[in-house]
């Protein structure tokens, strides 16, 4: 077929053409979600100038500043639910679900803390929340860390959390008002992400605030094993840093972790609901932590 003397092939590799450039053009006018020079000037003031450029340039590579951004300038309409699994289809996460069945059923009138292992500390989070949130309905809220809040995303799903400075007087606030609220809670009880101990990738010591809130507010606990692990490089940075360093070095890595695990298959552990009433007397908060820490790793061993 011919138009105006021109083959359509030609008019098909033409649009094409025309398309790209408009996608260049679009990116240009992409609005900066994460923007390296604009949290250390509003982290340094002033100081921020004398932060050396080469840093700069390399703190935008490892967070991979500009594949962030297109991709939330893309997923800019979606939040909560929608945004989480939008998350895992970019990531191209393959999820091997096992234990499904052990979800609650959503109408039985309950609300439920979800705990689990944070081997990745970025997929593992959206991936269950992905789950959780379909699941649910969306009724469920993170505890997190107030910089996800810089997400917008996550904002209607998450209840953003500062153990340090000026905020950590808000923490205990933040979490009572979480354990109180109407939605199901999903928490990382470990805080950080998953270190290597003696060979094995494994959480730190799982905090007891779980335990405690649960038990305040009648929950029963919902234990979660999600299988995966960091590089290498990842946990020689997060050894030297959490034995050296008055700061978390680790965590700026974890988004170039992310990219790294694009395409895996991760597999994710659902156990049966903990009553809440399991959690008595006969042992402390911290093991009963311990021993919920332990019944999650239980179930990568086991078939359900």
């Amino acid at each position: 077929m011919n138009i105006f003397g021109l083959k359509s092939d030609f008019l098909e590799k033409l649009m094409l053409f025309l398309h790209l450039v408009s996608m260049i053009n679009m990116d240009e006018q992409i609005e900066k979600t994460i923007d390296i020079d604009r949290i250390l000037k509003g982290k340094m003031g002033s100081k921020a100038r004398y932060v050396p450029r080469f840093l700069v340039v390399w703190l935008k590579h490892i967070v991979h500043e500009d594949e962030v951004n297109r991709f939330l300038w893309a997923s800019r309409h979606l939040e909560g639910t929608d945004f989480l699994t939008e998350c895992v289809r970019y990531l191209d996460m393959k999820l091997d679900i096992v234990g499904i069945e052990n979800l609650p059923d959503k109408n039985d009138g309950k609300l439920y803390t979800f705990v689990s292992n944070h081997p990745l500390g970025g997929q593992d989070g959206v991936a269950l929340g992905s789950i959780i949130g379909k699941q649910y309905d969306g009724k469920f809220r993170y505890l997190v860390n107030d910089l996800l809040l810089n997400l917008p995303g996550l904002k209607p799903v998450s209840i953003g959390i500062n153990k340090t400075g000026k905020q950590s007087r808000d923490f205990p606030r933040m979490v009572e008002a979480g354990f109180k609220g109407e939605n199901h809670l999903l928490m990382f009880p470990a805080g950080l992400n998953s270190r290597k101990i003696n060979g094995k990738i494994h959480d730190l010591p799982w905090k007891k605030t779980f335990i405690t809130k649960s038990v305040e507010t009648h929950r029963d606990v919902v234990p979660i094993h999600f299988g995966g692990r960091n590089s290498e490089r990842f946990y020689r940075i997060a050894r030297f840093s959490d034995r050296w360093l008055p700061f978390n070095l680790a965590m700026l890595f974890l988004v170039d972790e992310m990219y790294r695990n694009v395409g895996k298959t991760f597999r994710i552990t659902i156990g049966k609901p903990i009553p809440w009433q399991t959690f008595n007397k006969t042992k402390s908060p911290m093991e009963w932590a311990k021993f919920v820490e332990d019944r999650v790793y239980g179930l990568s061993l086991s078939s359900i």
